[in-house]
């Protein structure tokens, strides 16, 4: 499975570690992250991926492939900026938010267009999204969410 981790470019500690903690369980469990490609959540996420032996992809907003984050091993540049954001969600089977700001409400709105099961770990409250408190219920969330389809 393809989970989209989507969330804060900027983050303090805590969310850096809760969102490295999504990384490590999904790649412990064999599934692929997707994600934007740059710092913050994104970056701990990928981190924590590789950590666990898993497989991390990032969707840029720019144009080079080098400003992806060091733990991005599939690095897609799009030059689209924040339009690359539908790109980030249709590649996932399922999603993750962490913290964010508008960027992150609007990636949670497409996963939610497309019937994507969406879990969210301290970020915007939006009807269709299942609040978890811990990274271990977000996976697990998307994990028996899937596996009903």
């Amino acid at each position: 499975m393809r989970v989209s981790v989507i969330g804060g470019s900027s983050v303090g500690e805590q969310h850096y570690d809760r969102a490295r903690e999504v990384g490590r369980l999904l790649g412990k469990r064999g599934h692929e992250v997707v994600c934007g490609g740059l710092t913050g959540v994104m970056e701990a996420t990928c981190r924590g991926a590789i950590e666990a032996g898993g497989h991390t992809i990032g969707i840029l907003p720019g144009e080079d492939r080098a400003a992806a984050n060091e733990y991005v091993e599939t690095t897609v540049a799009t030059g689209m900026g924040n339009a690359r954001n539908a790109l980030v969600v249709l590649n996932g089977d399922a999603a993750v938010a962490i913290d964010g700001s508008t960027g992150t409400l609007s990636e949670i709105a497409l996963a939610l267009d497309r019937g994507l099961p969406v879990a969210g770990l301290d970020t915007h409250g939006v009807d269709g999204v299942e609040a978890v408190e811990t990274p271990e219920q977000a996976v697990e969330y998307v994990e028996r969410e899937i596996g009903r389809q």
